[in-house]
């Protein structure tokens, strides 16, 4: 004859939380106690643990250690159930009864409130989830539109939303203003971008000047591009313009019509916002990898009338449409620019643009020199401050090299980035020359252009030439932008002191 087997016995724990009022009231901890292991051997079920919070208050327990202890043993299955006096018992605050009745759900255990008469292990009790999850579910709903409508309308207002203020800028008085220590640095991005067009070479020459993020990290090619394609630069702020998808949890943008914009102080002009913006957009629209820089100056910036880009084969005296095959001799496409570039004398306007253009950027790495030193000084007393807790041993050997190494790291950055950006601004100064002058020293570097190096001159295409295009009868040569009088002189004088005659 076989029998039944035996049900499984079920493992609860008790909690025990009475206030100094209860107590008074003549309700002792032991009372409490007393009274649910009665009603566990009732049920026929084992007490495995009790957890006692006898004087805690009920504003908030979760964190308290016995409540960690209580869920890590629902958590492992120690324990199935959970019994206590009443539900004001196990938490007061709403929220956290919330949270204990879904993490129970959750883990398949159940709660037993003595005097409510609650016992989720029935039928009848199980009802108190169901209405415990409509509450959670109601109170996150309510939630999340009382933060939503709040966003929107302090976007409006143009109130901070808890974020921090992009980089270069701080809230003050609830408005953006620049931060004087960052906007150079992020100025400079644009620069170095602008110039080298690789993310990664701007990220190398950032962190080798020094430069880091608020946080004291090392810049990324993620931040600077981020960074870069933030229209807070150009004076634009956009706000309640992201949002939380409910299903991937990542950031999304909103429609367009719940944007706030309010204006600010641009760290760069629109057109030099937009001009970086658009070579990030064709970096990101490219099939290919971007191969090895060229050895010919124009190579891949001279494109055939058809489209297609031009390139010197090997062996080959001509620079060859990958498309259509058409050709041009590379000494005709070399004269070509150095005429260009001679003509630049000729024209005052263009001349003008120069020297101011020379005149802003002394003031922009003026203003990036004292961002630096400044910076300078915070590291050096940071590093005093360091070294003084060693002292005072309260920092031991490992913590000592942890903190200080970066720092001297960084220390060493700026001892030779700091005098290097004042001998810049010292050349930038001395370069910055009158109108003839400047046509001067165009003039001079078409004369110096054959005595150059073919990676020189690559230097100079990259600089200043935004596309080449070569058509059957003629050359048409756009600039990306006019070079100042310290690009046109420091291109022609490397060249000519690399190669005396």
């Amino acid at each position: 004859m076989n029998s039944k087997p035996l049900p499984e016995i079920k493992n609860v724990g008790i909690w025990i939380r009475v206030s100094t009022e209860d107590q008074a009231q003549g309700e002792s901890p032991e009372h409490h106690l007393e009274r649910a292991k009665n009603y566990a051997a009732a049920k026929g079920w084992k007490v495995k643990e009790v957890y006692d919070l006898a004087g805690v208050s009920g504003k908030s327990v979760i964190e308290h250690a016995e409540a960690k202890r209580m869920l890590a043993d629902v958590e492992r299955g120690h324990i199935t159930g959970l019994i206590f006096s009443k539900l004001a018992r196990l938490a007061r605050n709403t929220r956290e009864l919330l949270d204990f009745a879904d993490y129970f759900r959750t883990h398949n255990a159940d709660l037993v409130s003595l005097q409510e008469s609650i016992d989720t292990s029935t039928p009848a009790g199980r009802l108190f989830y169901t209405m415990i999850a409509a509450m959670a579910q109601w109170e996150r709903e309510e939630t999340v539109d009382r933060v939503k409508a709040s966003i929107a309308i302090r976007a409006k207002l143009g109130s901070p939303l808890g974020g921090p203020a992009p980089f270069g800028y701080q809230w003050k008085d609830k408005k953006l203003v620049l931060d004087v220590k960052e906007a150079p640095i992020r100025k400079q991005m644009y620069d170095l971008f602008l110039e080298h067009r690789r993310k990664k070479k701007v990220v190398r020459l950032l962190n080798d000047a020094g430069h880091r993020t608020r946080k004291g990290a090392k810049f990324t090619s993620k931040t600077v591009t981020r960074l870069i394609q933030d229209p807070t630069a150009k004076g634009i702020h956009r706000a309640n313009y992201t949002t939380r998808d409910g299903q991937t949890k990542q950031c999304v943008l909103k429609p367009a019509n719940e944007w706030v914009i309010h204006k600010c102080e641009p760290i760069v002009p629109p057109e030099i916002w937009e001009e970086c913006n658009q070579l990030i957009e064709a970096t990101y629209s490219r099939v290919k990898k971007p191969t090895k820089v060229a050895v010919h100056p124009f190579a891949g910036i001279a494109i055939c009338e058809c489209g297609g880009k031009m390139y010197v084969p090997k062996n080959s005296p001509k620079y060859i449409c990958q498309t259509c095959r058409s050709k041009i001799p590379t000494v005709a496409l070399d004269q070509a620019y150095c005429s260009q570039i001679k003509a630049l004398s000729f024209a005052p306007e263009r001349i003008n643009s120069y020297v101011q253009e020379a005149n802003q950027t002394v003031h922009d790495k003026e203003k990036l020199l004292r961002a630096q030193q400044e910076e300078l000084r915070n590291v050096q007393r940071e590093m005093e401050r360091t070294l003084q807790l060693y002292q005072k041993e309260k920092l031991d050997e490992e913590g000592f090299g942890r903190y200080y190494k970066p720092l001297d790291e960084r220390r060493k950055q700026l001892d030779k980035e700091v005098p290097r950006l004042q001998a810049e601004i010292d050349l930038c100064k001395v370069n910055n020359l009158s109108t003839n002058e400047v046509a001067s020293e165009a003039v001079s570097l078409a004369s110096q252009w054959p005595n150059l190096s073919q990676e020189e001159k690559r230097n100079v295409v990259e600089l200043i030439t935004e596309k080449i295009v070569v058509g059957k009868s003629n050359v048409h040569i756009k600039f990306c932008y006019e070079p100042s009088s310290e690009d046109v002189s420091k291109r022609w004088r490397k060249g000519r002191d690399s190669n005396p005659r």
